[in-house]
């Protein structure tokens, strides 16, 4: 029996049959099965004497704060499944989903600010495995309400900025700076930053060329078809080779190249062979990006803009360039996703960035500094998703205007 029959079978009180309720979302119901397993069988934060020594679970029943009030943000969720899709529905759960987020971090704070006791405390409240799935099926229930609005994108990227906002708002108090996570970022804080600017640096240093160097690649490999031959099965052999074997194949030249020129600030370790692999890796999305975008224009309107006397470059600049520039941006927005991911990587090669934080949490057994590399990547991934996906539809519908 699948889940929606399973769900929409009549309940009973002993031999009477209750009206039988109907299913609307399956997904709703998947997620909402998950967060009450999560939230019955996991702990949401754990607690740890110190940063040394295991954490013990906490479960929600054991909170010492009013976890109860969770349940009026949550009642909302949990008949999602059978709420009748319409407009009041979304928005109810659209509000219901933030307010449960912003009250499982109210909580978490609340709890920290009760059990860590003094500010300088040793002891270490962390999220728990319950913590991370309830506030991931809360935002993928947000993302589903959304979906039913049917709204655009900037409008979506508005509401989801609104619901970040309670979430902000607690940061910013400092109600949360009990929890472990905001006390490893007050410990690192120099670090940190130190970090968010060499992984900037990384990114911004390696698809700058790659997008030129690409997109040069991609109209080369338009205009000739044996350029194309030749260029993409080299492109793909690059991107087949693990990151950190590629680190490791480009130490050797640069180091060779830096003893030759001992003033040019090239070596086999840190930024040069970490910017220069980033690199090597966006080119097969830039190039196969750019081609497509220029293949995607009609032939027809080529022959047109000919046909009124255009020169090639004129033809290239002012109707093939607009016209391919949304799929051009895809594929920025694909390299400069990979890129900030990769730059991870980087690290173990001394360039810098929040690999540095991820590797020294995981070195010294300290998840919450794990967690304080990995999080601004994850954040500054989708960021940049978001920032890119909002300007290919401004173009889109430019141009179809």
């Amino acid at each position: 029996m699948t889940m929606a029959r399973l769900a929409n079978q009549p309940w009973r009180v002993g031999n009477v049959a209750l009206p039988s309720l109907k299913l609307h979302n399956p997904v709703h119901l998947l997620l909402v099965i998950v967060a009450i397993v999560a939230a019955t069988n996991l702990p949401l934060l754990t607690y740890a004497p110190n940063r040394l020594l295991s954490g013990q679970g906490i479960l929600l029943s054991q909170l010492a704060a009013r976890y109860w009030l969770l349940a009026l943000p949550a009642l909302p969720l949990l008949a999602a499944p059978w709420l009748r899709p319409c407009r009041l529905t979304y928005i109810i759960l659209l509000t219901a989903a933030a307010a449960l987020s912003g009250g499982l971090l109210a909580l978490a704070g609340h709890e920290a600010q009760l059990r860590s006791g003094e500010a300088d405390s040793l002891a270490r409240i962390s999220f728990g495995g319950a913590f991370w799935l309830l506030l991931l099926t809360a935002w993928l229930q947000l993302a589903e309400a959304l979906r039913g609005f049917g709204l655009g994108l900037p409008a979506r990227v508005t509401l989801i900025l609104a619901a970040l906002a309670p979430i902000a708002a607690l940061l910013a108090s400092g109600y949360l700076d009990s929890l472990s996570l905001l006390k490893e970022y007050q410990n690192h804080q120099e670090a940190f930053n130190l970090a968010l600017l060499r992984h900037l640096q990384l990114v911004l240093f390696s698809v700058l060329p790659a997008v030129l160097l690409g997109a040069l690649l991609g109209a080369l490999s338009f205009r000739s078809r044996r350029a194309r031959k030749l260029l993409f099965p080299v492109l793909n052999v690059i991107q087949t080779i693990p990151s950190i074997a590629l680190f490791g194949l480009l130490i050797g030249p640069l180091a060779l190249l830096g003893s030759l020129f001992p003033q040019s600030g090239i070596g086999g370790v840190g930024l040069p062979p970490a910017l220069l692999a980033l690199t090597l890796y966006s080119l097969l999305p830039m190039a196969h990006g750019t081609l497509a975008g220029l293949e995607q224009v009609p032939a027809d309107v080529r022959e047109a803009a000919s046909g009124i006397g255009m020169s090639p470059w004129q033809i290239f600049f002012r109707v093939e360039l607009p016209l391919a520039l949304p799929v051009f941006l895809a594929s920025v927005r694909v390299t400069t996703v990979q890129a900030i991911g990769l730059a991870v990587v980087a690290a173990l090669i001394g360039a810098g960035g929040f690999g540095v934080l991820m590797f020294q949490g995981m070195s010294s057994s300290a998840l919450d500094l794990v967690l304080l590399g990995v999080i601004p990547v994850i954040l500054l991934a989708i960021g940049v998703d978001t920032l890119f996906k909002v300007a290919i539809a401004i173009f889109r519908r430019k141009i179809h205007d």
